[in-house]
């Protein structure tokens, strides 16, 4: 179920809300009926998945009450151990096994191991509960409260990655508290505004990127302009796509009264790749922090081992993005360029901030490439043709004035305009124009969606 949908926009949604706020005095009752709601909407994808989830919330759960019952520290080994093994199977079984075959010269035959929704989002956050425990900075909570903690379905599928602390102490305020109608109308606000990245931004860029990456996996050489226009185009499509799906999560967390934690913060206006990834998926980027790089020995043992936790901790953290060697390079693309910022950093060197940023720029966009190519073949070519290697261009009737309008567009919101989660949740003032332009704009995106196929956002496949 697609939040774009209208099945999500006009029948689950409203009728989730009218339950959740008819059993608003009755706390317990409002957790169990928002656990049951968030496992429809899981089991809505895939029924057969259902089970697994809630079997890693059950096992989790009782690992954390060993921890907190004075287990050894086997417990919080095990707990660990186990979800990044229930994780390797599901994800990256297929991966490893066809590249230890390809060592033996042996085919391998694809096991068809089905990928679970959201695997990487509910296994980290539980990850980050179990190690906390571990550390004395996590409470025991009940169980319920816990299981909606995994569950709760406008961050189950793609985040925000969320810590215990942020969100389960608000299941306990009354969600007609004061201040009801403004959480209710900004997270409304935002909503929408994350449906019209998805629909009229993010979708629309798809069928300008996706031609040009196939012709390339198929062999064809892209001329410099299309290589240019494929990277640009996808390079928007991901972050409407992302930045839609992050302000939709959090404005369905405000329209059952809770606040999410942010998770996307205008990644392009960024002036280095270390502020880059301070304003993409932040709440991945602080989970690789404080659970992968400090472990590791962050930047606390001298320079060369600062290096190599940074490269370490960026290659896995694109392993996490997909079980192909294209994405491990991509995270080495980008923790190589963080390795070199920080050598300049130490260096003295400070590059102007239009330099910084359109170095920074260039490094994400070519990162891009790898990162949506199919092969390496294809991405180099790509890159070649990017580089003034294309050989005229090829027969793809896709560089429309109406495309590069879109990009133009793109841009200019990218660059020019407030940030929504910013505009939404603070520079927002009430008013009837407000709410009939909010009202107009959720008509028109919900009779928008029902009109063709819905496409599903860049991130489920993680």
């Amino acid at each position: 179920m697609l939040f774009a949908s209208q099945v999500f926009l006009i029948a689950f949604l409203p009728a989730v809300l009218a339950l959740y706020y008819l059993a608003a005095g009755r706390a317990r009752l409002r957790i169990w009926l928002l656990i049951v709601a968030s496992l429809v909407f899981y089991g809505y994808w895939d029924l057969r998945l259902v089970p697994l989830l809630l079997a890693s919330v059950g096992v989790n759960w009782l690992f954390a009450r060993a921890i907190g019952e004075g287990a050894g520290r086997w417990h919080v080994v095990a707990g660990v151990g186990l979800n990044l093994l229930v994780l390797g199977i599901f994800k990256y079984a297929d991966f490893f096994a066809g590249n230890l075959e390809a060592l033996f010269g042996l085919e391998h035959r694809a096991w068809g191991i089905v990928l679970p929704l959201g695997i990487s989002f509910f296994t980290f956050q539980q990850v980050s509960y179990l190690v906390d425990r571990a550390r004395d900075r996590a409470p025991l909570y009940r169980f319920d409260d816990y299981a909606l903690f995994v569950t709760f379905f406008p961050q189950l599928i793609a985040g925000p990655i969320v810590r215990h602390n942020e969100i389960i102490l608000q299941y306990a305020l009354h969600p007609l508290r004061p201040g009801f109608d403004e959480r209710f109308s900004r997270g409304l606000t935002l909503l929408v505004i994350g449906l019209a990245k998805k629909t009229l931004l993010a979708d629309q860029l798809a069928p300008i990127a996706d031609p040009l990456y196939a012709a390339s996996a198929a062999g064809t050489a892209l001329g410099t302009i299309e290589a240019w226009l494929a990277a640009i185009a996808f390079g928007f499509q991901i972050y409407f796509d992302f930045s839609g799906y992050s302000d939709m999560a959090i404005g369905l967390g405000l329209l059952f009264g809770f606040a999410l934690p942010l998770n996307f913060n205008a990644p392009y206006r960024s002036i280095s790749i270390r502020e880059f990834w301070r304003r993409w998926h932040m709440t991945l980027s602080r989970f690789l922090r404080d659970y992968l790089y400090i472990p590791l020995g962050g930047n606390r043992h001298g320079v060369v081992r600062m290096m190599l936790a940074l490269m370490a901790t960026m290659l896995l953290g694109g392993l996490w993005h997909g079980a192909a060697w294209t994405f491990v390079v991509w995270g080495g693309m980008h923790g190589l360029a963080l390795a070199v910022q920080r050598a300049w950093g130490q260096a003295g060197i400070a590059l102007p901030r239009v330099v910084g940023w359109a170095a920074t720029m260039l490094v994400v966009f070519l990162a891009w490439v790898m990162f949506r190519a199919e092969s390496f073949a294809s991405a180099w070519s790509i890159w070649a043709a990017m580089a003034g290697g294309g050989e005229g261009g090829i027969a793809l009737a896709i560089a429309e004035p109406a495309d590069l309008w879109l990009i133009a567009l793109c841009a200019f919101v990218v660059l020019a305009l407030p940030v929504s989660q910013r505009l939404a949740l603070e520079r927002l003032r009430p008013s009837r124009l407000s709410a009939a332009a909010a009202g107009a704009a959720l008509l028109y995106v919900t009779l928008l969606v029902g009109g063709g196929r819905a496409v599903e956002f860049i991130y489920f496949q993680f």
